[in-house]
Formats: structure tokens, C-alpha cells, sequence
């Protein structure tokens, strides 16, 4: 156990863990020491010099190792002769630290000048601006006046394209390596660099596709001076102007915490809109980073059906007359609906004796209700990633499993194709039977032992029975662990729906399979039906014949949950107005049971109380030492960090 010391820091006793570094003492202090280079997820390389301070040491008579006491009684400090950088410098016991001292504000200050000797002046352009630690710190530190004077400042090639995803602007870059850094030592793929030197230096990707990384967009939140930018995003709105939502990511069952960050668009006729997505600090799923599928997912919805051509109250009541007329209707979702939606679907399924699925290609549902958390892993654990390709399929465990052998954890990879992880594994096979035997074998000397699984039932079964301390699987879709949570049955084939009337609930692709086999379909769906529409040609809304489409709200317009596949329960909020006259699915299935003489909830928090025996103020919940440090441009998680549901027997 890491015993703690006291130190001194601008005359604030402060008593940090052994080995912490002066300028996270200083911020568990309440104060905030300039930094560029510094990150707190990195280690730390004292390359802009900005967080010099003046460092003290206690004195010790070297002939008997007792500590010299001034005439006082207090200890004798001996201060260094130059100021030293405090992201490189752990504290230490009776260390005393000045970053307020005339020594201490001068140093910083004319680094500061160094850094703006050549930097453009284009804040009003600038799309860190409002979010730009240089401005803030030249604001806080800056001269009035520089001492060094050019006719006319440098001028580098501007909006280089790294890659389709981001652009970089040389100009502005201050060489911090925060950018480069990130990319080989967290996410362990190093593809950007540095070219030629001194005032020559810049930032150059290494990989061709240039800046080949699905985590690329995490470089421009820790660019400390906008020098890195996303082409989505670039030009598009000023922070100021932007609204913060928190959400949690729909685009795979990792869960990563999200802002969405909104704006009234003029391209959009002057609707709210989504400008852009940022990480949400949750140290127990995404830390601070979100992976491009998750940040660059596509939020435009003006295409897709916002109403029932007939209008709702005809719309409802032909779908409840179809379902209630049927003999054996079927009621089918995907794992793209919320935990409301489900519930909703579930309980009215029940009510009327219908079979109720869930589709999903991935098997074992049943299985991972019972596991625990994936956690942290490191020295004494084991990991097995078993038919998935993660980097592809969820790209935050991907990070994760990295970061897990970072830390000495043993990971044996088993796939049928080779992936970037396949590098960090102790034991790679292409064989699903030999990827078990390795694991056993590895299992039977690990403390903690993790399964991330994507296959069959039989799979599924195979990876349980190895008796892992945690079973994940991973789903296609974001909510498929919630499904499985409310005990909805396996479907992977849908010859079932044959000739049968169906409730249908996710996405375009589910609802249009079972257009091509059902009798008749009551589909409920967020997604664009043309689409659908293109699937068949008998597809009027209301015709009363084959199908009648009922437009629910997208996560972006609802309130809701999703159960990651570690069976965290999160909470998301709604950012946008609903399209239209779309309603949330809870509701389109309240209304169509009540026309069949069932009464459901149609309030969000009802319907989720119900189900998990937690509210939404449990969800809301976070932890007080979660708090962001000096991260760049990652919002700090104000609104809840979701609950892990228990293990069930």
C-alpha cells in the first residue's frame, strides 16, 4: 500500500500518495500550476517548460542522516538554483513548492512570451477559441507586450488533411507531443510524429492511410491550442454558442459516456441540431476518450417518416385490431431500443401471451446476466477475446484489453481473422478450441479473469463454462445486455415470423426483414423508412394489409437508459426536439395497449423504476473524487455515472 506524504505547497499543507507529482499535489491543493505538455493520462515529458515552480527540500546533515533544523526548531529548506518543471517532479516528504513567487511567475511568464513569439493571431477564426488553454493561460500570464518583434510572424501550410477525419493547422501547433503521445503510448498505435527540427518542427502522420487510428478525434480534445481539428466539425459553431447534453453513445455496447454539443443551424432551417460529440468523463467505461464511430456518428434525421401518413389515432388503432386479432402474434426488437422501450414492449407481450425476442447474432444472452464487471485488469489477471475483432466491434474494450497488458495482465487472443490486438497477446490462435484451452490454462494461475466473446449459444456456453469472473459479450447493437436483462428470448432466424402478424421495434434493416416474411407488421422505428420502403412495395403506412410504421424518437430526442455489456445502466438525456409529430416508443406501445385493454406506463422514470428497482436519480449519481484534471476538452461527468446491476443467480 502507497503510503501518503505532506508537503507544502504556496504555504498549504497538502498530503498526497508517495510518487504523486508536484502539479497534481498542487491541483489536490486548489492550485492550478500553468501546464501545456502535462496531461494527467500521460506520462509526463517537461517539454514546454510552462509549469516551472521553485522546489525546496528538506536539509539532512550527511554524516548521520538527521534532518538540519533551523535556529526555530523548523526544518532548514534547501531551494534549488533554477526552477524545475512540476510535471516531471514527484513529491516528496517536507517538500515545500512556491509556484506564486516572483522567481516562479517570472519563469512562466517568459515561457509563455517564447510560446507566443510566432503564434498566429486568429482567436476570432480559431475553433479552439473559448476552449484554447493557451488563451486562457495568456490571459492569466501574457505580457502586454513582447520583447521580440517580428515584421511578420511565421506562416505554415494551413488545414492539412492528416486524414479525412482531421485536419491540422501548423502554424498554430506549439510541439507539446500531447497528440503524439496519445497516440503511441494510450492507444498504442503510433502514427503521428515529428518531421525536420528546431523552429522547422512539425506534427506529420506515419501511417498510410494517413492518421490511421479509430481514435484519432481524441487528439483534438487534448490539443491544447487548436492546432488539431475535426472536418466535421471545423468552423461549425463557436463552445459559447453550443448547449452540453449528456448521452451516453448508440453505437455499440461499450456505453461511452458523451456530450452532445447543440446549436440552432442555419443549414438546417434553423433547427437545433447536433454540432458535435465529446467525451464524458466516466473513469469505469470510457475514462475520458470515445472512439470516431462513436464521435462522427451521423445525426441528421430531416429524411425520415416523423408521423403516420393517416395520422396516430388511426395509425394505433389499426395496430392494436391487427395484434389482437391475431392468433399468435410476435412481438420482435432489436438491441438499438432503450431499456423504457423494452420494458414497455416486454410487459405488453406478456400481458397478451406473445412470445417476445430479441435479435441478435451474438448468443449466450441468458449466460451474462450472471457476470460481473469487466474492471480494470492488470498483474495477475487473465483475458480472453474470443471470435471479435474489437477494434472494429467496440473499440473502447479494444483500448481497454491494450491498456490491461499495459498494466501485466495476460490476454489470449482467438479470432478467425487477425486484428490489431493480436500484437499485445501473450497466446494468438485462429482456432476457437485451442483460443479456450490457452485461456483454461492461463485461467487456472489468474486472481481476475475476463471473457469478451462474439459468437454462437454454444460459444457462449463454452466461454461460461471456464467460469470467468466476468462474461461480456459483444453485440451488435447498444442495448442487447438490456434485452437480455428483462429475459426476452434469443432470435438469430426469422423464419419464425413466417406468415405471422409481428410488432417489430429497432432499426430499417430488422423492420424490412420482416416486411419480406410476416403477414402483417406493426413497425416501430427511428430510422429513415425509405429505407424500408425500397424493401417492398406494399408498405402504406396505414393501409391495414401488410404494414402500418410508427415513427419513435431517437436517442438524440429522448430520455432514457442503456445497459452496456458489462451491464452498466446509464442514463441519456435528450438533446434535440423530436422530428415532427415522432413520439418516444414507450409511448407508441402504451397507446396501442391501451387500445387492447392493457395499461402500461408512459412516464420514462416509472417504467424504469419498474424494471431495474433503481431510479433515475441512482443513475445520476456521481462519484466525488471523479473529477477532471487538466484533461483538454473533456467535460467532466455532472450527470450521473450509471449503477452496475447485480450478478443474477
Amino acid at each position: 500500500m502507497t503510503k501518503d506524504i505532506t508537503l507544502t505547497i504556496d504555504g498549504k499543507e497538502v498530503s498526497v500518495p508517495d510518487g504523486t507529482l508536484v502539479v497534481d499535489a498542487a491541483k489536490k491543493a486548489g492550485i492550478d500550476i500553468p501546464v501545456f505538455c502535462y496531461h494527467p493520462k500521460m506520462e509526463p515529458v517537461g517539454m514546454c517548460r510552462q509549469c516551472l515552480v521553485e522546489i525546496g527540500r528538506p536539509a539532512f546533515d550527511r554524516a548521520t542522516g538527521d534532518a538540519v533544523l533551523e535556529e526555530d526548531g523548523s526544518p532548514k529548506i534547501n531551494w534549488g538554483w533554477k526552477l524545475e518543471t512540476s510535471c516531471t517532479n514527484p513529491a516528496s516528504e517536507g517538500m515545500v513548492v512556491n509556484t506564486k513567487s516572483e522567481k516562479a511567475v517570472k519563469g512562466q511568464n517568459d515561457m509563455l512570451e517564447f510560446q507566443l513569439l510566432s503564434h498566429p493571431l486568429d482567436c476570432p477564426v480559431c475553433d479552439k477559441g473559448g476552449e484554447c488553454l493557451l488563451q486562457d493561460l495568456t490571459l492569466a500570464h501574457g505580457s502586454a507586450e513582447s520583447r521580440f518583434n517580428f515584421d511578420e510572424k511565421r506562416h505554415s501550410e494551413k488545414k492539412v488533411a492528416l486524414s479525412d477525419l482531421i485536419w491540422l493547422d501548423r502554424e498554430r501547433c506549439i510541439q507539446c507531443a500531447r497528440c503524439v503521445r496519445f497516440q503511441s503510448d494510450i492507444a498504442g498505435e503510433a502514427v503521428l510524429g515529428f518531421e525536420e527540427r528546431g523552429s522547422h518542427t512539425q506534427i506529420m502522420t506515419t501511417s498510410d492511410p494517413g492518421f490511421d487510428s479509430v481514435f484519432s478525434g481524441n487528439t483534438t480534445d487534448i490539443c491544447p491550442v487548436g492546432a488539431l481539428t475535426t472536418a466535421k466539425f471545423r468552423f461549425g459553431a463557436r463552445p459559447w454558442e453550443m448547449e452540453a447534453t449528456a448521452s451516453v453513445c448508440a453505437e455499440c455496447p461499450v456505453g461511452c459516456n458523451t456530450v452532445l454539443n447543440t446549436r440552432r443551424d442555419v443549414k438546417s432551417g434553423g433547427k437545433v441540431v447536433v454540432k458535435r460529440v465529446m467525451p464524458r468523463q466516466n473513469e469505469a467505461v470510457n475514462e475520458t476518450w470515445i472512439c470516431d464511430k462513436g464521435r462522427f456518428a451521423d445525426f441528421s434525421t430531416d429524411s425520415r417518416l416523423t408521423t403516420p401518413s393517416a395520422g396516430w389515432t388511426e395509425a394505433i388503432a389499426n395496430a392494436a385490431q391487427n395484434l389482437s386479432a391475431a392468433d399468435e402474434p410476435i412481438f420482435v426488437v432489436d438491441g438499438s431500443l432503450p431499456n423504457e422501450d423494452l420494458f414497455n414492449i416486454k410487459s405488453l407481450a406478456d400481458e397478451v401471451g406473445a412470445k417476445a425476442y430479441c435479435y441478435s447474432e451474438v448468443g449466450g444472452g441468458a449466460l451474462t446476466t450472471k457476470s460481473g464487471s469487466y474492471g480494470e485488469s492488470g498483474a495477475g489477471d487473465a483475458i480472453l477475446v474470443i471470435g471479435s475483432d474489437l477494434y472494429a466491434d467496440a473499440p473502447i474494450f479494444w483500448l481497454r484489453a491494450k491498456q490491461a497488458v499495459d498494466r501485466g495482465a495476460t490476454l489470449i487472443v482467438a479470432t478467425e481473422e487477425e486484428t490489431r490486438l493480436d500484437s499485445f497477446a501473450a497466446t494468438v490462435t485462429r482456432n476457437f478450441e485451442q483460443g479456450l484451452d490457452a485461456a483454461k490454462e492461463a485461467f487456472a494461475k489468474a486472481e481476475n479473469t475476463v471473457i469478451l466473446y462474439k459468437g454462437d449459444d454454444t460459444l457462449a456456453q463454452s466461454c461460461a463454462d471456464l467460469n470467468p469472473t466476468s462474461l461480456v459479450g459483444v453485440w451488435d447493437e447498444a442495448n442487447t445486455q438490456g434485452a437480455w436483462e428483462m429475459g426476452y428470448e434469443a432470435i438469430s432466424d426469422l423464419d419464425a415470423l413466417k406468415g405471422k402478424t409481428v410488432y417489430v421495434a429497432g432499426k430499417s434493416a430488422l423492420v424490412a426483414s420482416a416486411l419480406e416474411i410476416a403477414k402483417f407488421v406493426v413497425a416501430q422505428t427511428a430510422e429513415d423508412v425509405q429505407i424500408i420502403v425500397g424493401k417492398t412495395v406494399s408498405i402504406m403506412e396505414t393501409s391495414g394489409s401488410v404494414c402500418v410504421t410508427l415513427p419513435s424518437r431517437t436517442v438524440s430526442e429522448s430520455v432514457g437508459t442503456f445497459t452496456s455489456a458489462e451491464r452498466r445502466v446509464q442514463l441519456f438525456h435528450p438533446a434535440v426536439q423530436a422530428l415532427g409529430d415522432a413520439l418516444p416508443g414507450f409511448v407508441i406501445t402504451a397507446q396501442i395497449a391501451e387500445k387492447m385493454g392493457v395499461t402500461l406506463d408512459i412516464e420514462a422514470e416509472d417504467i424504469f423504476s419498474n424494471f431495474s428497482d433503481l431510479s433515475y436519480t441512482d443513475l445520476a449519481k456521481v462519484n466525488a473524487d471523479e473529477k477532471l484534471s487538466i484533461g483538454g476538452t473533456c467535460y467532466e461527468n455532472e450527470q450521473g455515472v450509471g449503477v452496475k446491476l447485480p450478478a443474477k443467480a
